[in-house]
């Protein structure tokens, strides 16, 4: 039984409005570089270094005391949130000046205050050292998967397929910072980790309209770039807004209810599954254009794989 049903003959013309859509993109680019330079991100522990206790009271707490109590020991810039149930807490300490004793005299601060009331289910204490090491891991991890990523493309296809991906996932990249910086959402490793499943998503929603692409240019060959870019993405579109939806389906309901733990997490994957699918449609296919990719253009691999399709030269599509 069908639940969703979405047209599969649609003849947009996509192309029409990628001025506006690249023009709008690029602005929005620009103002997400200049608030991660001036505004800057919301860092979390793991890359400003400090302490995280996770507690479990016996019954559900007043925050609002909680915060008065904690704010009494002196401990600095102290986040106190609700996770889960009401009775789960976790306290995040900014980090304390005087090296490790100093972590854990805000640590035994915390066990005399709570005394008997609470369990702590988990302390992390992450110092300066450990959270530069993990900012640099985080930006490396990135860089290498967009240059893994353009080595491959660029094997399997055309070199402007290649550019054309890699510049469209750091596009989708730029966004989700720049979302992060206006929002100071926390930025921690599992954003980290947002922002590189946001990589993979994106590369195989452009990567299946690339591909569209490439057989349309053997089918094609007479047919202007524009239109057959419309084709290619008319004839993907059912594809693409059904993945999207589905698993923005599951990424709000966990954004809903899987509590303060993942939400810096499922916040960037719902922010990259739109900026996404916008991308792969809206910048993946103009950038094709703009580096000159034309119809009839197969290097030889493509040629021994388009068979029989490859001698038809339609001007227009069936």
């Amino acid at each position: 039984m069908k639940l969703l049903s979405l047209p599969s003959d649609t003849s947009i013309p996509f192309m029409r409005y990628r001025v506006a859509a690249v023009g709008t993109s690029l602005v929005l680019c620009v103002v997400s570089i200049v608030l991660f330079l001036v505004v800057g991100m919301n860092y979390g522990i793991d890359f400003r270094g400090g302490t995280m206790v996770e507690l479990r009271f016996e019954e559900p707490v007043n925050i609002g005391q909680l915060r008065s109590d904690v704010g009494d020991l002196n401990l600095g810039d102290v986040q106190i949130v609700e996770f889960g149930d009401p009775t789960d807490v976790m306290i995040r300490i900014e980090e304390q000046p005087g090296g490790e004793a100093a972590q854990q005299r805000g640590i035994i601060l915390l066990r005399d205050l709570f005394g008997e009331m609470a369990d702590f289910r988990r302390v992390e204490v992450v110092g300066p050292r450990v959270s530069g090491e993990l900012a640099r891991a985080g930006a490396i991890a990135v860089i290498v998967s967009l240059l893994a990523i353009m080595a491959y493309i660029w094997l399997r296809f055309e070199w402007h397929f290649a550019v054309g991906a890699v510049l469209t996932t750091l596009h989708d990249v730029i966004l989700t910072i720049g979302l992060f910086s206006a929002t100071q959402i926390e930025f921690n490793l599992t954003s980290i980790a947002a922002v590189l499943t946001i990589v993979g998503y994106s590369l195989n929603d452009t990567v299946v309209v690339y591909d569209r692409v490439r057989e349309n240019l053997r089918r094609y060959k007479r047919m202007t770039m524009p239109h057959l870019l419309d084709l290619s993405i008319n004839q993907m579109l059912s594809r693409t807004l059904m993945t999207s939806i589905t698993t923005l389906l599951a990424l709000i309901a966990l954004f809903i209810f899987g509590g303060e733990v993942i939400r810096s997490f499922t916040f960037a994957m719902i922010w990259g599954i739109v900026v996404g699918t916008f991308s792969s449609i809206f910048i993946a296919a103009p950038l094709l254009i703009t580096l000159g990719l034309r119809p009839g253009r197969v290097s030889a691999s493509d040629k021994d794989d388009a068979g029989s399709g490859g001698g038809e030269t339609e001007t227009q599509p069936a």
